[in-house]
């Protein structure tokens, strides 16, 4: 994590010289997406558009804004995630609200919404999404097949209280949440898909200190020595809850492929496909029951 001495000291100057000093405070946590950071955080005292704030180039802000501007710089000179100072992210084109009970929706993420709708071509079909956090995939599977029930579970209430206002935001009713681990809230259910982006870093993993990553839910982020924890049960348990030809999708680490066919294998799914990301590692698997 980040952090810098000493208070955050700005001027109270025109946004276009506040824009200049914030961009160069704010290089050490954010590197060349430093003047993005910049004006996403005057947007956000200013409360305008990006159009907005370019035109206000020579107007001062005011003295409660500049308190504001100061209050959100620090927090993310300290590593705070922008995601959780801001309130939000974007995910598949909707504004999600996030805080640190839950993990930062992240673009890769959206490749299991893309291969969901894919291989469910029913109009009509049963969703269970595990380790739901934000709501993201469920939300934009509810979006997208306003006919498809979905099930959202979590362990953690706090990630589900985000969820639910998320879903009301939307107003997207199709979803219903439920907390508990992984599959106690579906018991005696079936599904046609069962979609997670469960933890699957390994626990000393050094990635889990750096950057936005330092701030979120550790839960969300680690799965035992190898990372294969949550995997593992989601791999041994889901075929008791999906229907004949039914199919489980999963987000997983890009080193874990080979671990991960093992797995699959040996509790009986089928037709075991893998998904590269736009980067071209292995990020997703979609399996069969058998």
């Amino acid at each position: 994590m980040n952090s810098q001495a000493g208070p955050v000291t700005l001027p109270i100057a025109a946004v276009s010289q506040l824009r200049m000093e914030l961009r160069h405070q704010l290089q050490s946590v954010a590197g060349e997406s430093a003047l993005v950071e910049a004006d996403l955080l005057l947007m956000t005292v200013l409360d305008c558009h990006r159009a907005q704030l370019f035109s206000a180039g020579d107007e001062p802000i005011t003295a409660a804004q500049h308190r504001q501007l100061t209050t959100l710089v620090a927090r993310r000179l300290q590593g705070e995630p922008m995601a959780y100072i801001l309130g939000k992210r974007e995910f598949w084109s909707l504004d999600l609200t996030v805080n640190g009970a839950t993990l930062i929706p992240r673009p890769e993420t959206e490749q299991l919404v893309e291969i969901a709708l894919q291989v469910v071509t029913g109009e009509q079909a049963r969703v269970a999404d595990l380790g739901t956090g934000s709501g993201a995939i469920a939300l934009a599977l509810a979006n997208e097949r306003p006919h498809w029930q979905l099930i959202a579970t979590d362990a953690s209430q706090a990630a589900l209280e985000v969820a639910n206002g998320n879903a009301r935001a939307l107003a997207l009713c199709n979803v219903e949440f439920r907390q508990g681990e992984w599959f106690t809230p579906l018991a005696g259910e079936q599904f046609d898909l069962i979609i997670s982006n469960p933890p699957y870093v390994a626990d000393d993993d050094p990635c889990l200190e750096q950057g936005d990553t330092a701030m979120e839910p550790r839960t969300a982020l680690a799965a035992g020595g190898d990372g294969l924890d949550d995997l593992r049960q989601l791999i041994d348990g889901a075929a008791g809850f999906l229907h004949a030809g039914g199919q489980l999708l999963l987000e997983h680490g890009n080193d874990q492929r080979a671990d991960l066919t093992r797995l699959l294998t040996t509790a009986g799914w089928q037709q075991i496909r893998y998904y590269e990301d736009l980067s071209g590692h292995d990020r997703c698997l979609l399996a069969t029951r058998g």
